[in-house]
């Protein structure tokens, strides 16, 4: 199709078979089945169960939903960079393929870039289990001290942005994670609304506190470093 459809969002998936199903029935619920309205494009990130083949499944019969397929698993980070690339929509709606996102929330996202150029989620009454919740806590609180910000929820996958957000980014493995504060280091404007969290029914989780708290730390420092070695500047005129 040579238009753009109005929204895309944007689903990394890596053994998400359960899943793949209920997830577009809730979108498609939420945002109908027009292609020149809506794209649901998936990322599959080296799946070894059914999770394409669902995929592919359910796009014979809705032209709204699309996919592309890694050669091995590259990580959250490399899909997404992928999928941003990847999508048409005017609009870029990013979300997990856990079903711990609610696609309820979208609606409210979109309404939020009338006044902001990125809108993302941050979970309330969050679904997860106290250490992970700890974990999280801490992990905003020093995000935010060193990258002097107020992001609620670094680690909230659903956002919205309008396309030219991510036209200068530049991702490195993690730093999905800093996409607010990198948006803001290009000129645009970003917000925060609450969004749902639910319990996850099928899979499990593919990362945990032990495999990703030492390599945030290192992201933490990049974009600290980003921040003060930044180049900012307004020309004047032109002759």
């Amino acid at each position: 199709m040579s238009t753009r459809p109005k929204v895309s969002v944007i689903i990394p998936v890596k053994d998400e078979e359960d899943n793949i199903f209920p997830l577009i029935d809730e979108i498609t619920d939420v945002m109908g089945s027009n292609p020149k309205e809506l794209e649901i494009l998936f990322v599959d990130d080296g799946s070894g169960d059914s999770t394409l083949e669902r995929i592919k499944q359910r796009a014979e019969n809705l032209p709204t939903v699309h996919w592309i397929s890694f050669d091995r698993n590259h990580g959250q980070t490399a899909a997404f960079d992928a999928g941003l690339r990847e999508a048409r929509g005017e609009i870029l709606v990013m979300m997990d393929g856990d079903l711990q996102n609610d696609p309820g929330d979208i609606p409210s996202l979109l309404e939020g870039l009338d006044s902001a150029d990125m809108v993302g989620g941050y979970r309330v009454n969050r679904k997860d289990n106290i250490i992970r919740l700890i974990s999280s806590k801490i992990a905003n609180t020093i995000r935010n001290w060193a990258t002097h910000e107020d992001i609620i929820d670094v680690g909230c996958s659903l956002r919205a942005m309008k396309r030219e957000c991510i036209e200068n980014v530049k991702l490195f493995e993690g730093m999905h994670r800093f996409f607010p504060t990198l948006v803001k280091l290009e000129g645009f404007r970003t917000a925060q609304i609450p969004v749902n969290h639910r319990p996850r029914k099928y899979g499990k989780a593919k990362y945990g506190i032990s495999n990703r708290m030492f390599k945030a730390l290192v992201d933490l420092f990049a974009v600290v470093w980003m921040q003060h070695r930044y180049i900012h500047y307004v020309i004047r005129e032109r002759g």
